[in-house]
C-alpha cells in the first residue's frame, strides 16, 4: 500500500473586485491585477456587483466613477452599508476637487485620474491590500525582492 503525497494548501489569493463599464478598461486591469496574483472579480456594472452575494470576501474595491446604472460612490455606499469595511480606490475621467472630497467622505482611500499608469493603479491596490490583511499576504508591495 502506498501512502499518497500529502496536498499543499496554496495560500488563498487577495479577491478584487473592479467594476468599469469600459471593457478594455476592465479587461486590461483584470489581467494585470491577476498577473500580480490577486483573484480578480470583474464587472460591467455596478448593479452586477451588488447583486453578487459573494462580494464581502474581498480585499479591495476598485470602481468607475461614471457608470450607466450607478455611480462609484453610490457603489461603495451600498457595499459600506452591507458591513463591507475594505479599501477602495476610485477611478475616473472626471476628476474635480469636489468629486475627490465626496470620494473621501464616502469611504474610498484614492482617487485615480484616467487616464492612468496600469501599474500605478497596481502598486496602489498592492499597498492597500498589504496594510488591509497583514505583511503575511503576498502582494506587489512586499514581495519585490
Amino acid at each position: 500500500m502506498t501512502q499518497a503525497e500529502p496536498r499543499i494548501q496554496e495560500p488563498r489569493r487577495p479577491r478584487i473586485l473592479l467594476v468599469d463599464d469600459d471593457p478594455g478598461v476592465r479587461r486590461s486591469l483584470q489581467l494585470l491585477l491577476r498577473g500580480r496574483g490577486f483573484d480578480v472579480r470583474a464587472y460591467a456594472m455596478g448593479s452586477a456587483l451588488l447583486a453578487d452575494g459573494d462580494v464581502h470576501e474581498a480585499a479591495c474595491f476598485i470602481s468607475d466613477y461614471r457608470m450607466e446604472d450607478i455611480d462609484g460612490l453610490a457603489v461603495l455606499g451600498r457595499l459600506r452599508a452591507d458591513g463591507w469595511n475594505g479599501p477602495a480606490v476610485l477611478i475616473t475621467a472626471f476628476p474635480s476637487p469636489d468629486l475627490i472630497e465626496r470620494a473621501k467622505a464616502a469611504g474610498y482611500a484614492s482617487v485615480v485620474d484616467k487616464p492612468f499608469r496600469e501599474h500605478a493603479l497596481a502598486d496602489i491596490v498592492g499597498r492597500l491590500v498589504a496594510a488591509n490583511l497583514g505583511p503575511a499576504i503576498n502582494t506587489p508591495s512586499n514581495s519585490a525582492g
